[in-house]
């Protein structure tokens, strides 16, 4: 059950949470030492070779940086040209484009760990192409949960990312419930309707008799 609340219109993390949950994301390193494998509860992790890269676990790898142990290579994603071309795709479509779940608090922790020596170009445009892209999108999920509250029976949020979802599921939960009250207050009167011209036709039926 989420920390953040326990509100039956659609319970929510704190960000925190979100961004613990994040922590365990894979990323790539490179050691500058050698050491067995690690053996951890999810699994084994290493060996560790100087030089040689490997996937672990976000929140190891910035451990490993605090030390001075290893570099850590930003994701493929997290490059300008990349998130230039999500932004564009994003405006000129409709949907969401596929972006690793944890997207934004995997950007906001390589970010923090930049003080720890973590080598991230052009940190202050990929800032700023994010910060577009998460409004772009945003916008998309305001259009989608505006159309959720009209009679519109379903809406596609495909793509959404765990911030984001994390976001509207309390405003989901809410207009999906609005909709259901609708659909259920216009059908008792439907069959209300039915069965008043029901009893109509039938009293007429017994006056011509």
């Amino acid at each position: 059950m989420a920390g953040g609340s326990g509100d039956s219109k659609g319970a929510v993390f704190l960000e925190s949470e979100i961004e613990f949950i994040a922590e365990n994301e894979p990323v790539s390193i490179v050691p500058n030492f050698r050491s067995d494998a690690l053996h951890l509860h999810a699994g084994d992790i290493g060996p560790f070779r100087p030089q040689i890269p490997l996937q672990v676990p976000l929140w190891l790898a910035i451990a490993l940086k605090k030390r001075a142990k290893c570099s850590i290579q930003p994701p493929p994603w997290l490059a300008a040209d990349r998130l230039t071309e999500i932004l564009e795709a994003e405006r000129e479509n409709e949907g969401f484009q596929p972006m690793p779940f944890h997207f934004i608090e995997m950007s906001q922790l390589l970010f923090s760990a930049e003080k720890h020596g973590v080598d991230i170009p052009d940190t202050y445009k990929l800032r700023a192409l994010l910060q577009d892209i998460r409004d772009v999108r945003f916008n998309k999920i305001h259009q989608g949960l505006k159309k959720l509250g009209s009679a519109t029976n379903a809406v596609k949020l495909v793509n959404l990312s765990a911030m984001e979802a994390n976001l509207v599921r309390p405003f989901f939960c809410t207009a999906l419930k609005e909709v259901m009250r609708r659909e259920a207050a216009a059908l008792a009167q439907q069959e209300e309707t039915q069965g008043q011209g029901q009893q109509a036709g039938q009293s007429q039926g017994g006056e011509e008799s």
